[in-house]
């Protein structure tokens, strides 16, 4: 299945439909299987201690699969997450942002499901990994 929106086009789409959080989010990579979505760390995004909190890493793994899926069946802002499961496995590093390499998994009619990788930038081991069901809704 060929992608239906380009990055900029994702990017146009976060800024119309959530712009409370678009800027958060840059789309760095995009392909038919998945996207790369960094987290532009702030300091909103830190817990105590200086390192992002886990709501963040929840929101970047979200949207980096609410984008994959947009990417593929077009901008339809009534795609929900119906299933997560979030394991947080590491520390992040303190003062850089996140980035979230999402692969889908499964996308058929109704429901998607996408996994996420998420780590710090210039580390290799992941900090959080998530898997999420998302409810496609039909077509107009």
């Amino acid at each position: 299945m060929p992608l239906e929106m380009t990055i900029d086009a994702l990017h146009e789409f976060m800024a119309e439909q959530f712009p409370q959080v678009a800027e958060d989010f840059t789309i760095e990579q995009l392909d038919e299987e998945g996207v790369c979505v960094r987290l532009n760390v702030a300091e909103r995004h830190l817990r105590p201690g200086g390192t992002v909190s886990g709501p963040s890493m929840f929101a970047l793994a979200d949207v980096a699969v609410y984008l994959a899926v947009l990417a593929r069946i077009g901008p339809r802002a009534l795609a929900v997450t119906t299933n997560c499961s979030l394991d947080f496995m590491r520390k992040p590093a303190a003062g850089v942002d996140l980035v979230a390499e999402c692969r889908l998994l499964k996308l058929g009619r109704v429901l998607a499901v996408g996994d996420v990788l998420i780590r710090s930038e210039g580390m290799a081991q992941p900090v959080a990994r998530a898997t999420m069901t998302y409810s496609i809704p039909p077509k107009d």
